[in-house]
């Protein structure tokens, strides 16, 4: 009996501590933020922009756990990157002035050549859309929510647009394709992945979302118990389809970031928090 007893402490230890460890990596993952350096090639992009730098960001969720001084290290890091463009995929931050205001301060100090482009997420609408959609105006940045911008670099130019928030707006695909030509080089945004499913163009070449955290908690970066795609029976099933990564339909490539913040608890789990840098090389 003795020894049995000796046997389940034993257990019950190695348990203990394998999750200490399990919560001590969660938690430091959530802190290191890496940057994932892309190329994207495509026919379209015109000779002008080949070379350019696009930084796409998403899901920071300004709030006890990323506060103001995390954003301005953030800040920092996009800017050493000399940006041509960036992209703020969404989840921005907690409307409480408390959050807000070192959000906004710090964010505004983004730089790129061609400005900073944005979409709302669901948080976003869960907190106060007008005032975080304001916020990002007064900070100059363009919003794409079912809006769209050419971008010229003399005789070349290129689309960027986006589309209201999945669960929580209208997507109003037109706004952004209506005058975009097969050959035009065209950026979509759009924070939800599952937006892909019902988009019906070919004249999108490159689409960029987050809101999935890559899972945030998944069984070593392979499969997610939890996955925002489902959970929410009124919207589609995709389950793990649009986790994280590299995917394609027709003409169409999209890439779905792991995002910065945490959104809820203070923890990752081989789903590593990233700055995107999206480098347009020559098709050829």
């Amino acid at each position: 009996m003795a020894k049995k007893r000796k046997y389940l402490s034993g257990i019950a230890l190695a348990t203990i501590l394998t999750a200490c460890a399990c919560l001590l990596y969660g938690y430091t993952e959530a802190r290191n933020i890496q940057l994932k350096e892309l190329t994207f090639s495509s026919k379209d992009i015109p000779d002008a922009f080949i070379g350019k730098k696009i930084i796409f960001i998403s899901d920071i969720h300004t709030d006890k756990y990323f506060a103001g001084e995390d954003v301005a290290q953030l800040v920092d890091r996009i800017n050493e990157r000399n940006p041509d463009i960036i992209i703020l995929g969404g989840d921005n931050t907690r409307k409480d002035a408390e959050y807000s205001k070192p959000f906004f301060e710090e964010i505004s100090k983004l730089k790129s050549t061609y400005g900073v482009y944005s979409v709302l997420g669901n948080h976003d609408y869960w907190e106060d859309p007008k005032l975080i959609q304001q916020g990002l105006i007064n900070c100059g940045f363009n919003v794409c929510d079912n809006q769209s911008y050419w971008i010229k670099q003399g005789n070349d130019s290129i689309k960027i647009g986006g589309v209201g928030e999945f669960w929580e707006d209208t997507q109003i695909l037109e706004n952004t394709t209506k005058d975009v030509k097969p050959d035009n080089f065209c950026i979509l945004l759009s924070h939800n992945p599952d937006y892909m499913e019902m988009m019906d163009s070919d004249n999108i070449d490159l689409m960029l979302s987050g809101h999935t955290h890559a899972g945030q908690i998944t069984l070593f970066g392979l499969w997610a118990p939890v996955m925002p795609s489902t959970g929410h029976p009124e919207y589609l099933q995709t389950g793990q389809k649009y986790r994280y990564g590299w995917k394609e339909k027709g003409n169409t490539k999209l890439y779905v970031t792991s995002g910065i913040g945490m959104g809820g608890v203070p923890f990752r789990f081989f789903a590593k928090p990233e700055i995107v840098e999206i480098t347009l090389v020559n098709n050829q």
